[in-house]
């Protein structure tokens, strides 16, 4: 089976092609780009898309590698043995199993999610090269090596925020998201409010890519920062008019909070918007 999108998800072609070549290789598909561009979610659909069971694991800052494989709860053990349960006789009890060894353990090949791979330290992606290698990992307190029913499929997000080590990159297949151009985000917009009026639709992109196109602003609204808004002027029943009118005169747009996040953006677009109608 090949991904070629799915009917809540446009995949343009070349993302298309990126996921189909990792799966051919059975090597992880490393993406990267913007957040809010689809990322996260582009696992899920992949899932969803081949018929496959979904798994997703969450990176933190404090997450480690051995988290993914499994972790050992001595303490409970040991309350256990100080109350006298039965339980205590079989170390396995004690064995809490990580994301990576129910992906290894699924019966029908998995779509492993490692979402922000670069919130984790430094040495979180070495310490998994073995195991994305080999497909297997040693439990020492059970003495048993637990293998991969059959390779999952794995895709790995990164917003960029560390460098990732050169040995993890030559074992992904890497693969940027860039940003959608009009025509691309149109689609996306269609799928998600294909009742919405063209007018409407037409106004606020044309406020949106304005905005991205600003100068010095520290963050560009995204992909799902603008569906949020489309939601927010279609439930506010915003006239069309009142958008050519931001666009045109450089005022702030209606419920703006949903595309601009920090006063520093908000400040720097009324400062341009300032002087070009001085200018003007």
């Amino acid at each position: 089976m090949r991904f070629e999108g799915t009917e809540n998800y446009v995949a343009t072609d070349d993302l298309m092609v990126a996921v189909n070549a990792a799966v051919t290789l059975q090597r992880p598909l490393l993406v990267k780009g913007e957040p809010g561009t689809g990322k996260t979610q582009l696992a899920r659909e992949i899932a969803a898309a081949l018929n496959r069971p979904f798994i997703d694991w969450a990176i933190k800052s404090t997450t480690k590698a051995q988290h993914g494989l499994y972790e050992y709860d001595a303490v409970s053990r040991l309350r256990d043995s100080q109350l006298g349960n039965e339980s205590v006789k079989d170390i396995r009890n004690y064995i809490v199993r990580g994301k990576l060894w129910e992906a290894f353990e699924s019966d029908q090949q998995p779509v492993l999610l490692i979402d922000e791979i670069d919130k984790a330290d430094i040495e979180f992606p070495n310490d998994l090269l073995r195991e994305l290698d080999q497909m297997e990992f040693y439990v020492y307190e059970t003495r048993e090596t637990v293998k991969a029913k059959q390779r999952p499929i794995i895709l790995i997000t990164s917003n960029n925020e560390k460098e990732l080590p050169d040995a993890f990159l030559r074992r992904c297949f890497f693969h940027y998201i860039r940003f959608p151009d009009k025509e691309t985000m149109q689609k996306i917009v269609d799928v998600h409010f294909p009742e919405l009026k063209k007018n409407l639709v037409k106004e606020a992109m044309e406020v949106f890519f304005g905005l991205r196109e600003l100068p010095g602003l520290k963050k560009k609204p995204s992909t799902s920062e603008l569906l949020d808004w489309l939601k927010l002027l279609l439930a506010e029943d915003v006239d069309p008019a009142v958008l050519h009118e931001a666009s045109t005169k450089k005022t702030l747009p209606p419920l703006y909070g949903a595309l601009l996040k920090n006063e520093a953006d908000v400040h720097l677009f009324e400062r341009i918007a300032f002087m070009a109608r001085r200018s003007n």
